[in-house]
């Protein structure tokens, strides 16, 4: 049997995810230059979806951490 529990907000345990940069602040906003990298678990059903930044997410699946 799984410890997982499903996603928190409908229970579902299908779940995907995606890698996403994004800017910042300041000087990076304005040049437009996107060095804050995450990884991006979502809920296929409900669509809830939490962010994991890419440099200090652990050698585990990322997935197994968004089901608890």
């Amino acid at each position: 049997m799984s410890d997982n529990k499903g996603c928190i907000k409908c229970g579902s345990m299908d779940a995907d995810k995606k890698e996403v940069a994004m800017t910042g602040t300041g000087l990076s906003k304005m040049f437009d230059m996107q060095h804050n990298q995450f990884i991006v678990v979502y809920c296929k059903d409900c669509g809830y979806s939490e962010f994991y930044n890419k440099r200090s997410s652990t050698g585990s699946n990322i997935i197994d951490l968004f089901f608890g």
